[in-house]
């Protein structure tokens, strides 16, 4: 986290609690929050070997709003529901898509935002957003995401390629050794497009937000059950909504309202409107 937000809600939290000895107090019970390191712009390692990002931001907040010390374990998507049932976590914080199948196995909270869906292909490319266009394609997709299980029923046709971390499809995507990804909108541009890797690519086809493959936004999976610890999260994601910390986490990292369903379609004008340029 940088250091202007870290002072940010530090300072909210000594307001709202009574003073730095009540915060000092309140760290004693710790909350053990998986997150990923490698979804950038949401979860990252940076140059120095720390987690930065939008995640990371977002938790730290509401550790702070809830006078719990965060305590994070990275851990690879795939593993994250797994890990919060077998109790190695409590929570998880990584863009984990709120989703009616997930629901069988965990519990989430309230959204914390919504972001769609998009292929990504070279410039150049004649391939379509189609199951005939993508026929015996090779598609790159993170494994157990919501991406995973729309290309899988969708583009049945298509070579699907799957990879625990998302830049491990954005390496191959470049070297060309898959002709397309499908992933978050909002990751895609970020964590891609706009880096010297992605700079011959683009989007392609329409966008994508069905709630039965990409549900209601990201929310904070819990154990089943956990009934208490969501009721914290969601009143402290209520809270850092209303006291305005968590704008100013958002707009460090984007230019549009990510929380809200107008999302899809702030981002793809800001996605249009830089592909004119």
């Amino acid at each position: 986290m940088n250091v202007f937000l870290r002072g940010l809600i530090v300072a909210a939290s000594v307001v709202l609690f009574g003073g730095p000895a009540a915060f000092a107090n309140a760290q004693a019970k710790k909350v053990r929050l998986g997150v990923e390191g490698a979804y950038p712009p949401f979860s990252e390692i940076d140059k120095g070997g720390q987690l930065k990002g939008f995640d990371i931001d977002i938790a730290n907040a509401l550790c702070a709003q809830m006078k719990v010390e965060c305590v994070f374990v990275q851990l690879a998507f795939d593993g994250m529901i797994p890990a919060l049932n077998s109790r190695k976590i409590d929570a998880v914080v990584a863009s984990m898509s709120i989703t009616d199948e997930r629901k069988k196995a965990v519990e989430f909270t309230d959204k914390y935002y919504k972001t769609p869906a998009r292929f990504v292909v070279k410039q150049g490319s004649t391939l379509e957003a189609t199951a005939a266009g993508l026929k015996g394609k090779r598609v790159g997709v993170q494994r157990s995401t919501i991406h995973d299980r729309f290309v899988g029923e969708n583009f049945k046709s298509a070579d699907i390629v799957r990879y625990t971390k998302q830049d491990e499809v954005f390496l191959d995507l470049a070297s060309g050794r898959v002709d397309a990804a499908v992933l978050d909108m909002i990751a895609a541009q970020v964590g891609f497009l706009k880096t010297p890797q992605g700079k011959n690519f683009h989007f392609v086809g329409p966008v994508y937000d069905d709630p039965k493959y990409f549900g209601y936004g990201a929310g904070i999976a819990l154990r089943k059950g956990d009934n208490s610890l969501r009721e914290d999260f969601n009143k402290a994601i209520a809270a850092i909504r209303a006291n305005g910390i968590y704008k100013k986490i958002q707009d460090v990292y984007f230019d549009f309202d990510v929380y809200g369903a107008a999302a899809a379609t702030a981002a793809a004008a800001v996605t249009n409107a830089a592909a004119k340029k």
